[in-house]
């Protein structure tokens, strides 16, 4: 039997609507217009846990309790969706559930989960300890672990949304957007769809910096990716499961991968049509479908939507997004729409040099401009310039300032300059002798700050230090630390032994400018 016929048949006997409901499929008018294509969205969003997690978590419990599997209750490894997924599931049944979260998880998912009346358990500062814990747990206490996406049950279950698109948009589909962590929801909707649909494309989205999936079908097997970005962390898995990646060998058409200023702009684009703010990585099969339709050939004059035939869908697949992130997201989402640029500029130390730089830029909104005396001669400016033509309006800007002898430097795509330098600017170190630059991420929860500190140790000076809260479960701070040439070898271990990602930016060129 065919990997799709048996899906097929899986999906079709799915249980999953004692707690699910069939989430609409909402027509998105603005972003339609701005594409040229019909775009609509598959609100997932709307579902009970404001996920579609509940849908895979349900079936594979209500069919594991049909065979008598489930003896003492079941157990899960989650800080998210899935967590809430299973234990509502457990709830409706009247099953025990234990939930291992990181201790790194937000107070706002632990309680969503206990409210469920799941027992929550706190350990690790990681997924992959909180999964450990928990198959340790199950052994002991004779739990039925619930994987999150490595299941037939769990992808048949995942597969149900594939069976409602078509159900409520009979006619052609040109593509079907799917978010990708580890695999599940993919698998169901590629299984299902291209059963009945061959000619519709299966797109799976993912991050830049967690593309398991991209790596996995790039490599024709299994990859394990080193460490993954958090900013969607909804889909930060390092590796695709076993089962998801055979299907998505056979039914995904190909797999894009989208920034972090991308899933921000989604995030606004689904704001702007629905008043809903998606996560992160609910947000990413819309910024995955906008990339695509900016690869595809320009339409011929006069030719509107009914002519080309083009409808789009992309699956919203969840909300659960803590508020503090907001802040965070809305710095992020015009740059990610290419509506503002960030530049850094050199002007002459002198009178009426900002007027005169202001002067070209015309009457282009100042988004902000960071600025403070260095020396006599020049000055160093940080300054974001609000842009309506994307990146052909930022290119006609720096060779506007090239042409006035401006040296300039985009710094739109510098992920430093971003997070940090654009907060920062504010004087040169004078004699800081060594000083090298990092940028660490690590675990966020009350007292993260002075455990990083303390593992960082007394022996290397800090010479710079900058830390900002994004709302989410993991810090990020950038760092000077004065080592002499000697060390470095041995500050090299010590990074490693740290135990943290973290990135060397002694090269780049915001850090020159601005703080050396």
């Amino acid at each position: 039997m065919s990997i799709t016929r048996d899906y097929l048949d899986r999906i079709l006997n799915a249980r999953v609507y004692d707690v699910a409901i069939e989430s609409p499929l909402d027509a998105m008018p603005l972003l339609s217009t701005r594409m040229n294509a019909t775009v609509l969205l598959k609100r997932e969003d709307l579902q009970p846990v404001f996920s579609f997690k509940l849908r895979g978590a349900y079936n594979k419990i209500h069919h594991m309790r049909l065979r008598g599997e489930i003896q003492n209750g079941v157990i899960a490894a989650s800080a998210g969706n899935h967590a809430q997924g299973v234990a509502l599931a457990a709830q409706r049944m009247g099953l025990r559930a234990v939930i291992v979260m990181p201790t790194t998880t937000p107070a706002i998912k632990v309680n969503a989960v206990r409210r469920r009346g799941a027992e929550v358990v706190l350990h690790g500062d990681a997924y992959d300890e909180a999964y450990a814990h928990a198959c340790t747990l199950a052994g002991r206490e004779g739990l039925s672990f619930i994987h999150p996406f490595d299941d037939p049950e769990i992808i048949a279950g995942q597969g149900t949304v594939g069976m409602e698109i078509l159900r409520q948009h009979p006619d052609p589909i040109e593509a079907v957007f799917v978010p990708v962590g580890g695999g599940g929801l993919i698998a169901g909707v590629a299984a299902y769809i291209k059963h009945l649909r061959p000619t519709t494309r299966i797109i799976g989205v993912e991050p830049e910096d967690a593309a398991c999936m991209h790596a996995a079908l790039a490599a024709d097997e299994r990859v394990i990716l080193p460490q993954v970005g958090l900013f969607a962390d909804g889909v930060a898995v390092k590796q695709a499961g076993a089962e998801n990646f055979r299907i998505a060998r056979e039914c995904v058409d190909e797999v894009i991968l989208v920034s972090t200023d991308e899933m921000s702009a989604a995030i606004k684009d689904i704001f702007d049509d629905t008043r809903v703010i998606a996560e992160p990585a609910g947000a990413l099969a819309i910024a995955g479908l906008k990339r695509y339709v900016a690869k595809l050939p320009s339409p011929l004059a006069g030719e509107g939507l009914e002519e080309r035939g083009r409808t789009l869908i992309a699956i919203n697949s969840g909300a659960n997004m803590n508020f503090d992130r907001l802040r965070h997201i809305a710095e992020r989402a015009d740059l990610g729409e290419q509506r503002e640029a960030l530049f850094a500029v050199t002007i002459p130390e002198r009178p009426g040099s900002f007027r005169a730089f202001c002067e070209t830029l015309g009457r282009r909104a100042i988004t902000e401009f960071n600025y403070r005396y260095n020396d006599q001669r020049d000055a160093h400016i940080f300054v974001g310039v609000q842009i309506n033509a994307g990146a052909a309006e930022k290119e006609a800007i720096i060779q506007e300032l090239k042409t006035r002898a401006y040296p300039v430097l985009d710094m739109s795509g510098n992920e430093m300059a971003k997070l940090h330098m654009r907060h920062m600017v504010g004087g040169h170190a004078v004699r800081v002798e060594h000083e090298i630059i990092y940028r660490f991420e690590f675990p966020e929860r009350p007292g993260a700050l002075l455990q990083f500190l303390t593992r960082m140790g007394a022996e290397w000076n800090i010479s710079l230090f900058h830390y900002r809260n994004h709302g989410a479960d993991y810090g990020r701070v950038l760092v000077g630390i004065q080592v002499p040439s000697a060390e470095r070898q041995g500050f090299e271990s010590f990074l490693k032994e740290l135990g943290f990602p973290y990135w060397d930016e002694t090269d780049n060129p915001a850090y020159s400018l601005f703080l050396a």
